[in-house]
């Protein structure tokens, strides 16, 4: 289980390298070589600046100087890509808490939601994700598609790829966060156990499910199931052993 969880862990944590990349990029958008007029000459834009370049690998780049200007669909991809990468922040630093690998977190059933919740949170920064590429995508194709459209129009850039990518690594790997409680819940589960001696109840606390059904059978009240083996002792104050 450990190995799944560490496989899962590396899906989530390359796809939040993926999408940081993709949110400090400046191609989500490329100019169309179907309608430029200068083929030497591109603009490629991205979340933060808009930058033109040349056959001779110059380029330069203006940030975007206010936000009051910038449009809607620009504001709200920003948003949701810093939201799922604080997301996937807050969720790499529970999935490492909730591994059972690591030596922190408490017991096994507490690691396990605590990977679940990991898992949750993985899941919901990749939709941020996707959502925010998605929707920059969206306008792109549809005003170049649009015949009424007559600026410049663009094609998608290699950071939308790159977000898409490490959007679905994120939801793959936090899934696989979340089935951790599923089969930690297969695991036999601690129950009390009472064991009647001289005419006295004994009560075991936490005893695996294994060895619920103990009989006294003989004097020296040794209590046998199959290969578990359980000590009773009367008169030392120590009434149960295991």
């Amino acid at each position: 289980m450990s190995g799944i969880q560490i496989v899962a862990f590396l899906f989530c944590f390359c796809g939040i390298g993926a999408i940081i990349a993709a949110t400090a990029s400046n191609e989500w958008k490329v100019t169309s070589r179907a309608s430029s007029v200068i083929t030497a000459t591109w603009v490629f834009q991205g979340l933060w600046m808009n930058c033109a370049g040349n056959a001779m690998g110059a380029f330069h780049c203006r940030p975007h100087l206010t936000i009051f200007n910038i449009e809607g669909y620009i504001q709200a991809c920003r948003g949701l890509m810093i939201a799922a990468v604080c997301l996937g922040f807050f969720g790499s630093v529970f999935a490492l808490i909730g591994m059972k690998c690591t030596k922190v977190g408490g017991s096994d059933q507490a690691k396990a939601k605590i990977a679940c919740f990991a898992g949750v949170i993985f899941i919901i920064s990749g939709l941020s994700a996707l959502t925010g590429c998605s929707l920059y995508a969206h306008r792109i194709t549809s005003e170049f598609f649009d015949p009424t459209f007559i600026a410049q129009k663009y094609e998608l850039g290699a950071a939308l790829f790159i977000g898409w990518a490490g959007a679905s690594l994120c939801i793959i790997g936090g899934s696989i966060f979340c089935f951790s409680i599923v089969e930690n819940k297969q695991t036999p589960r601690a129950k009390q156990l009472e064991v009647s001696a001289w005419g006295s109840s004994v009560t075991f606390g936490n005893v695996p499910q294994a060895i619920l059904h103990c009989v006294i059978n003989n004097k020296d009240g040794i209590c046998v199931q199959q290969t578990r083996f359980c000590d009773v002792f009367s008169n030392q104050g120590l009434l149960g052993r295991f």
